[in-house]
């Protein structure tokens, strides 16, 4: 990030926490050895840190203690999961393979927060007992042994839109704008928007989750295409330098810087779930993904690199018939874009656990062990431990090697 970009990063975070201070199912060179961010092992009890002056000087420590593992091996799971019957399963799986982190929904694809907060809670209108108990789920991950992170999915959110049309892209009829899946975005211009959801993720800290990580950081998907014909509010970025394109990827990169800041006392690690493609590109001009400039206010990129998410791509006329090659192509791109930041994230991958038949006959194959096993590999070749394994119904394939390409 340039010197004038950071000083301008810098002065819309100041002006949103004075701001906050007074207002009181989706889906992720030349012989030179790439350095890849690593992570030590942490506790939630909190070191010192030095402050900025307008910082309040606190620490959170949520009584939990989790141990960083060697490296993140895990999965997604719904609320529904984890506060349900297929938690156990899940938890036994964790106990008897390599596996050993979840990615668990607190904020979900539509919008619902998935526990019950305390009564006075702004967020209590917004709340599903799908998880009745979590200090019960957060003490049997601590018992396991498994790392929690809490997933937060950010401007898809057909709830708040509907509340609140005002902070998301309306019809000239005013009627909220929504997808062809019916789904609506809340507006990533507004700081109002960016409140809402730190608030939440703020909570999950509290909770003993030991990190964030965001997801639908974006505007919609092909929103270049409607953006001169829906009304929405650009904020404070009226007046801003550039056009749509430049405006879009700024505000979703301060929204994430904002965030990370704002995180910073609770000492949990802060993560983004990204397109992959958006790796390939400068920086993707409808959704305002920008892969190097995420990249640089976070702990952890998850890039979502399923094979059957991507149209023919790296000399892959069908993809998805080659899980190894393309997690290999694709991996290899993202090391040299993160080998040209100074402090580059860890990188997490999310990879595919399922079989994508909706591409059509000849245009996807059964996915087991065998192809999830080959994503993994490829990674592991490439110098890059952790990953993430995506399945919305959470049932993961049983007899996966987690370590293959490790002990080769």
């Amino acid at each position: 990030m340039g010197k004038k970009l950071k000083q301008t990063a810098a002065a819309v975070i100041a002006g949103i926490a004075v701001w906050a201070a007074g207002s009181g199912q989706g889906f992720a060179e030349e012989n030179d050895t790439v350095t890849m961010g690593v992570h030590s092992e942490k506790e939630s009890a909190l070191a010192e840190r030095e402050w900025p002056e307008r910082v309040a000087r606190f620490t959170f420590d949520s009584g939990y203690t989790f141990e960083y593992p060697d490296a993140v091996r895990g999965i997604f799971v719904t609320a529904h999961s984890a506060g349900g019957a297929r938690m156990d399963t899940l938890v036994d799986m964790m106990d008897n393979t390599d596996l050993n982190a979840m990615v668990i929904d607190v904020k979900d694809d539509d919008g619902w927060l998935t526990f019950k907060p305390e009564e006075e809670s702004p967020y209590s209108d917004i709340a599903q007992n799908f998880i009745s108990n979590p200090t019960a789920m957060m003490e049997r991950l601590e018992e396991h042994e498994i790392y929690p992170i809490a997933r937060i999915v950010v401007f898809k959110d057909t709830v708040l839109a509907e509340k609140r049309p005002e902070w998301s892209f309306t019809n000239d009829d005013g009627s909220v704008w929504k997808n062809r899946r019916g789904e609506a975005f809340v507006n990533p211009f507004l700081k109002e928007v960016w409140d809402y959801n730190v608030d939440i993720a703020i909570k999950a800290a509290e909770m003993g989750f030991q990190e964030i990580q965001f997801d639908y950081v974006r505007y919609p998907e092909g929103f270049e295409r409607r953006d001169e014909d829906l009304n929405y509010d650009v904020g404070d970025y009226k007046d801003s330098e550039g056009d749509n394109v430049q405006r879009r990827v700024d505000a979703v990169t301060d929204f994430v810087a904002y965030a990370n800041e704002r995180l910073q006392a609770y000492d949990v690690d802060v993560s983004v779930d990204i397109f992959g493609y958006t790796a390939t590109l400068p920086e993707a001009p409808g959704i305002g993904q920008n892969f190097t400039r995420i990249s640089e206010n976070v702990d952890v990129i998850s890039s979502m690199i399923y094979p059957s998410h991507w149209t023919a791509h790296f000399g892959l006329d069908k993809p998805d018939l080659y899980p190894y090659e393309l997690v290999t192509e694709y991996i290899k791109l993202e090391n040299e874009k993160l080998a040209e930041l100074d402090e580059p994230p860890v990188s997490r991958p999310w990879l595919q656990d399922f079989t994508a038949s909706y591409l059509g006959s000849g245009n996807f194959i059964p996915y087991g062990a065998e192809e999830v096993e080959a994503q993994i590999r490829a990674l592991h070749e490439n110098g890059v431990d952790e990953y993430l394994l995506w399945n919305a119904g959470n049932r993961y394939t049983e007899g996966v090697n987690f370590l293959a390409g490790k002990e080769d």
